[in-house]
């Protein structure tokens, strides 16, 4: 396969971005997640950060008041990221190999998400 033909992370990428900010509430990003059909957020501090439906089941079953838990205190940081130029291919191995589901994309800053579930789209 050529490089011409191989599908770039910017080919697949979620955009808009969907941000929280580190200050909300739990509750609002289980919210935001719902309502916007995802399954992560964005949080746009440094270091890079993500807050996934994983980090908030895990609030919820460690019984944690989610209308009163910060985002801040649930998120994951330090997170992998991707350029929007990589194939593919590179971001299933990085998944696997991290054993993570989201990358956010960033080309000096923040421009979308991937996910496990756009790579088992592009290769089903």
């Amino acid at each position: 396969m050529s490089s011409e033909e191989r599908v770039t992370v910017e080919d697949v990428m979620s955009t808009p971005l969907e941000t929280i900010p580190a200050d909300a509430t739990v509750e609002e990003a289980a919210r935001r997640m719902r309502d916007k059909n995802i399954s992560a957020l964005v949080v746009p501090t440094t270091p890079r950060s993500i807050v996934s439906s994983t980090d908030v089941l895990d609030a919820v079953a460690d019984g944690r008041d989610t209308s009163e838990l910060a985002v801040s205190d649930v998120m994951t940081t330090d997170v992998e990221t991707v350029t929007p130029d990589l194939y593919m291919e590179e971001v299933a191995a990085m998944l696997t190999t991290y054993g993570i589901k989201h990358l956010p994309v960033v080309d000096d800053d923040y421009v979308g998400m991937v996910s496990s579930t756009d790579v088992t789209a592009h290769l089903s």
